[in-house]
Parts: C-alpha cells; sequence; structure tokens
C-alpha cells in the first residue's frame, strides 16, 4: 500500500507540475506579447514626436515668411 500510494503521490506531482510549466509558459508568452506591442507603442509615439517637431518647424518658417511678406506689404504700400 506504501508503494502504490507514493506512487499516486509522485504521479499528482508530475501532473501538477505539468499545470504550471504550461501556465508559466502561457504566462511567459503574454508577458512578451504585452513587451512587443508596448515597444511597437514607443516606436510609433517617437515617429508621431518626429513628424510634430517637422511641422512645428516648418509652421515656424511659414508663419516666419508671412511676416516678412506682412511687413514687405507695408513698406511697399506706403
Amino acid at each position: 500500500m506504501a508503494a502504490e500510494e507514493v506512487l499516486e503521490t509522485v504521479d499528482r506531482y508530475k501532473t501538477e507540475i505539468e499545470r504550471l510549466t504550461k501556465e508559466l509558459t502561457e504566462t511567459t508568452h503574454e508577458k512578451i506579447q504585452a513587451a512587443e506591442y508596448g515597444l511597437v507603442v514607443l516606436e510609433e509615439k517617437l515617429t508621431l514626436k518626429q513628424q510634430y517637431d517637422e511641422l512645428e518647424v516648418e509652421y515656424d518658417v511659414l508663419k516666419q515668411e508671412l511676416e516678412q511678406l506682412r511687413e514687405g506689404l507695408r513698406i511697399s504700400a506706403d
């Protein structure tokens, strides 16, 4: 009887180890996917920030050109 109980206990432990291993694998996979998604979001944020900075510079240049044109028109009108 004792040997039979030991074998049953060993089988339960093996089953539990298999379940925990599967759960750990799934959790690890989910965390990796979340990290990859986070990296994609950070890359997109960086791209958008660069585009915003470029547009802001272009806006400032166009604003300055507009002011110069207005000043030129004022001088021409006088």
